[in-house]
């Protein structure tokens, strides 16, 4: 139950003269739940040292409802209690080893209070499910978008494969368009509807013009409606203006559409470093995105940058850009000046983009010499021009130091834990959060990122690559929002 409803109940409650206790205590003869099983009740019962449940009466919230309805306390009958169930669950004598580890109706909508790490073990769901939700992004439906999104990070957080629908029975962001494709990749091991949006003309076309750097739905639309089908179309189409990103894209395309390992990432990490503390020595060079989250690949490199001292340069990103060039390291580059303004923070949009800095880049990376015998070396192979670089897609970010908490929780992603975090504190916290700012709607006032008291702090915390005071800062926020599954991705 939200806090926002569990105070109104409570106070319409107390309105109609029922004593109702915030703490549990010796007074309280009734508990109350919403959406909890009568497992999760005992769970939380003997988290606060009570060894006997029986004085007791668990009941669901229809009861209290009922009660406020009739003006008086009504006979706990069996559809109200908790306890109908009881056979089915453990009591609080059971040993702790016996109870079962997972519960479904535990897990929140919300992918920023779930627990998911990289092992997925519904991959054959989820793959199902990015690609109706991907064909929903390239027809612009955002609701079946997002049904389908949301419901695949709710299953990459179980910790075990979907082998029956009696699995997801109680999991949140289960619609009937996401358990239909469940249930007939449990019965025939696949799903017709994937596989005929993976055969569809309108889906391949989009899936090859979206793959191209600086093309998005809108351009992939209005080549469609041009008649044009594949890359190959395109390329071959005079009349058509590709922007300088574009041109960009399609010159490089074979590198960038390849994945990024997380060798590569080290190396253009430490290229980034050099030349971001050649103007700046005292500046945080963090990589954000999929690498902080710890995954092995990648199809681009983000970096957030900020300077924690006194000294600021609003010339670095052109400052780095320009050395690149005289190195021969930068292919392209796209600087996009700073249009915050504080007035304005924090968005109310769930998937604003933020106002800072930035540079959309592609470097050249070079690769280590490979051994000339696993290549062709007959006559027809000119070894000379075997290309000794990769090209790699880099997007630099330039935050104020106050902000860069916000901004690292921000771009570390994923995705949808942003989407949700942000959902989850306008709704369950009323207040408002976005890569510039938390604000407290009901307190009319921001959250300050105190920096300054651990200022001094220099040193990396443990394995995890973040300088000690950002990881108390993000600990800050995250408290403050009563966000505790801090290890998502930390």
């Amino acid at each position: 139950m939200g806090m926002t409803r569990r105070t109104f109940l409570m106070e319409l409650a107390r309105s109609k003269g029922f004593r109702v206790e915030s703490e549990l205590s010796d007074s309280v003869t009734h508990i109350v739940a919403e959406n909890n099983s009568y497992l999760e009740v005992l769970d939380w019962l003997r988290g606060q040292a009570v060894g006997d449940s029986s004085r007791f009466e668990l009941l669901d919230i229809s009861w209290l409802t009922a009660c406020m309805e009739a003006g008086r306390p009504v006979d706990s009958e069996m559809k109200y209690r908790l306890m109908e169930q009881a056979d089915r669950y453990p009591t609080l004598n059971t040993p702790e080893s016996e109870v079962p580890l997972f519960t479904a109706s535990k897990v929140s909508q919300y992918s920023c209070q779930r627990k998911t790490t990289l092992n997925n073990c519904n991959k054959k769901f989820t793959d199902a499910f990015e690609i109706m939700a991907e064909n929903y992004e390239f027809k612009e439906n955002e609701v079946f978008c997002l049904e389908f999104l949301r419901a695949a990070s709710v299953l990459k957080c179980l910790p075990f494969p979907v082998t029956r629908m009696k699995d997801i029975q109680g999991l949140p962001c289960m619609g009937d368009q996401v358990r239909d494709v469940i249930e007939e990749i449990i019965e025939d091991g696949e799903s017709s509807r994937a596989k005929d949006v993976l055969n569809d003309e309108r889906y391949k076309s989009f899936k090859q013009f979206t793959s191209v750097f600086g093309v998005g739905v809108k351009t992939s639309e209005k080549w469609f409606r041009m008649g044009l089908r594949t890359l190959e179309e395109v390329k071959a189409d005079k009349t058509l203006k590709l922007s300088k990103m574009q041109r960009a894209g399609f010159l490089y395309y074979e590198d960038l559409v390849s994945f990024v390992s997380k060798a590569e990432a080290d190396a253009v990490s430490l290229i980034v470093k050099n030349t971001v503390c050649t103007f700046l020595p005292d500046a945080l060079v963090t990589i954000t995105g999929g690498f902080r989250r710890g995954k092995k690949i990648g199809h681009d490199i983000d970096f957030l940058i900020t300077n924690p001292g006194p000294r600021e340069d609003d010339e670095l990103l052109h400052k780095v850009v320009d050395l690149w060039k005289k190195q021969g390291l930068l292919l392209y580059c796209d600087i996009i000046e700073s249009t915050f303004v504080k007035e304005q923070i924090p968005s109310r949009e769930v998937d604003a983009m933020d106002h800072f800095q930035k540079c959309f880049a592609i470097l050249k990376l070079y690769t280590p010499s490979i051994d000339n015998s696993s290549y062709n070396t007959s006559k027809k192979c000119d070894m000379a021009e075997v290309k000794d670089w990769k090209a790699i897609r880099v997007d630099l970010v330039i935050t104020p130091f106050e902000q860069y908490a916000y901004a690292l929780l921000g771009w570390t992603g994923s995705r949808q834990f942003g989407r949700d975090l942000r959902r989850y504190a306008t709704h369950e916290r009323k207040m408002m959060l976005d890569n510039h700012a938390l604000y407290d709607k009901r307190k009319v006032l921001f959250f300050c990122c105190c920096f300054c008291f651990c200022f001094c702090f220099c040193f990396f915390f443990s394995e995890l690559r973040y300088h000690t005071f950002i990881y108390f800062q993000l600990i800050l926020i995250l408290r403050y929002l009563k966000y505790f599954s801090l290890n998502v991705y930390l």
